[in-house]
């Protein structure tokens, strides 16, 4: 099977080429059957391909003498895109001589710079930025949207629950992945009417999706481990995202505080160890590492920008999954399924009914 090659952005993160690179070589090793294209300032990426024989005979090193700063609004990285590591990348994947991109570096940035270049699925109004987040249960959840939109219909819901489906089947290995509206209640009379209308739209079309559809989770349930896909607004997503992760620093930082109290403290810290590891594991981001921009004519991958070289690697890894398992035709055959154009005209024109004109 001849597979696409991927861009990664080596100038986007917080620490640029050494991590970015060595991540590549990283994700390299675990899928040896992909290439791919080092975009960023050529010096710099072959310098750190030396200490990468393995990556470097796989790839192919495109220079871009500019970068996009994490100060750049997307107005601005939309007009020097051309001359950037990171619209360089995404370009590559419009041209199709790559299949997926990867960056490190400003969030809305690469948002703005991807819709414009690859466009969003026929069916799919708006792309939407998912990630993985660790639970209780046997795998992690995926959440959606968690910025790219911070107001959204009830069409776009409907949307994101298809896509958030297609890609939960792909990382999770589930046939009919548990699906959730996120809200400030599980009854059915709770939350905004765009809500109750994607659940209704949802349910109708449960028996023609491969998902369960389950009505809606409250914030402090999603990360139990009894839904696999959790979907809302980009508004009320980047919060409650923002929220785990502090409880998990929060955590983290307590533990660490309170086994260093006092001898006894310590001693129980040292007996404990094997266990707080663990801990530490399954919350560090770097594990969970790469979001991604679904409902595009291609692949795009966001990596933390201070994810060190492991989690660059998860990133990586995922643009290659979904790679491998061909995300966008799933989404095509889901959408195509329900009959999507009837479905989500219906929870569009829903939507503005009660906005404007109330029979």
């Amino acid at each position: 099977m001849n597979l696409p090659r991927i861009a990664v952005d080596a100038m986007g993160g917080d620490v640029g080429v050494r991590v970015m690179v060595e991540g590549a070589a990283l994700a390299r090793r675990r899928h040896d059957r992909f290439k791919f294209l080092l975009v960023g300032d050529e010096p710099q990426i072959r310098a750190a391909l030396e200490n990468h024989p393995n990556l470097k005979a796989a790839s192919e090193v495109l220079h871009a003498p500019d970068t996009i700063s994490g100060e750049d609004k997307p107005s601005q990285a939309l007009r020097r895109a051309k001359t950037t590591s990171m619209g360089m990348a995404v370009d590559a994947v419009k041209r199709g001589e790559a299949g997926a991109a990867v960056s490190a570096g400003n969030t809305g940035a690469l948002m703005a710079i991807s819709k414009l270049a690859l466009r969003t699925l026929p069916g799919i109004d708006r792309p939407a930025l998912a990630a993985l987040l660790p639970t209780l249960g046997d795998n992690d959840l995926i959440m959606l949207d968690l910025g790219a939109n911070t107001e959204c219909d009830a069409r776009n819901l409907v949307q994101f629950a298809i896509m958030g489906a297609a890609y939960s089947r792909i990382v999770t290995g589930l046939e009919s992945p548990r699906v959730k509206l996120l809200n400030i209640g599980t009854e059915d009379n709770k939350g905004t009417d765009d809500l109750k209308l994607a659940a209704t739209e949802l349910k109708a079309a449960a028996d023609k999706l491969a998902m369960s559809f389950e009505g809606f989770t409250e914030a402090d349930k999603i990360c139990r481990g009894d839904v696999d896909v959790a979907v809302t607004d980009g508004f009320s997503g980047n919060i409650a995202l923002k929220a785990v992760e502090g409880t998990a620093r929060f955590v983290a930082d307590l533990l660490r505080r309170s086994f260093a109290s006092s001898l006894r403290s310590k001693i129980g810290f040292l007996i404990s160890r094997p266990a707080t590891e663990l801990l530490k594991h399954h919350l560090d981001p770097n594990n969970h590492n790469g979001a991604v921009f679904l409902g595009l004519n291609g692949v795009v991958v966001k990596s933390h920008g201070s994810a060190n070289a492991v989690g660059v690697a998860n990133a990586v890894a995922v643009a290659a999954r979904l790679l491998e398992e061909d995300l966008t035709q799933r989404i095509h055959a889901d959408l195509a399924r329900v009959g999507a154009d009837g479905l989500l005209r219906s929870a569009r024109n829903g939507s503005k009914k009660r906005e404007g004109n109330p029979e």
